[in-house]
């Protein structure tokens, strides 16, 4: 699968698993859970990361950029001025021109404002951001985001934490079957199998936090995670066979004696 780049606006990832920072227990276990995924895009809060004050303790001391894409996030934005404000901040601070944008519209859910998400990416992609949406599962709203000027569309698979897996199958591949840029399923993954349910759908990557900070043992998961997503490519990409009602026997009866 080596020639099995995912590109997107001329850069090359390697990895089709993305990974977050969020919820490990220390620095440590963030950077040997990283470093178990095998994903070369790592995706940071910029709330959550001191990224001007250099001489504190700072995530992005265990992140070699050489070796890392890091993905600036908005989380924890709930207003576009927020949105707007910590993406423009990341990439003064030289941090990066790719952001993972999010517009929070209610807190118990963490469901995208849409409307608020839909202004902030049409803003960012004129400034020259490359913007990647958090979008809910909807294929009228992938639509007008890729026509902002998204790079790719994020749907959720399920509530962000939920680790409920992808629970609209059919709205993703309606999203799929429109969109012109990478489709990435972002929030909602709880387990490997998740992964490749996503991955056997045609998504172009998957971004996960939660299931790997969270899981008994991070690491563990981060690799079983990583191999998941590779075989979900992988039966994608060799296609399967269609569901019948009744059997079909393995060795055809015709011809025989």
């Amino acid at each position: 699968m080596k020639e099995d780049i995912l590109t997107i606006k001329g850069i090359e990832f390697k990895s089709r698993f993305w990974i977050g920072t969020g919820k490990y227990k220390d620095f440590e276990e963030t950077a040997k859970a990283i470093e178990a995924s095998g994903s070369d895009v790592v995706t940071v809060a910029v709330r959550r990361v001191n990224i001007t004050d250099r001489k504190s303790p700072n995530l992005l001391d265990y992140i070699n950029p050489s070796k890392y894409k890091i993905l600036p996030n908005t989380a924890g934005c709930y207003n576009v001025e927020d949105a707007l404000r910590y993406s423009r901040l990341a990439r003064e601070a030289g941090v990066s021109d790719m952001i993972k944008l999010e517009v929070i519209g209610d807190e118990k859910t963490l469901f995208p404002d849409v409307i608020g998400l839909l202004k902030a990416t049409e803003i960012l992609a004129k400034e020259g951001f490359i913007v990647f949406p958090y979008t809910n599962d909807d294929p009228v709203m992938a639509r007008r985001l890729e026509d902002a000027g998204a790079a790719a569309v994020m749907p959720l698979g399920a509530p962000i934490g939920s680790g409920l897996g992808v629970r609209n199958p059919y709205n993703i591949k309606i999203i799929l079957e429109f969109a012109k840029v990478p489709v990435i399923v972002d929030a909602g993954v709880g387990t490997a199998s998740d992964a490749a349910v996503a991955m056997e759908l045609g998504c172009d990557a998957v971004l996960i936090n939660t299931a790997v900070a969270g899981a008994k043992e991070p690491i563990l998961m981060a690799e079983a995670i990583k191999h998941a997503v590779l075989a979900g490519r992988l039966a994608f990409k060799a296609g399967r066979i269609s569901k019948k009602l009744y059997a079909t026997a393995s060795s055809p009866i015709e011809g025989m004696l």
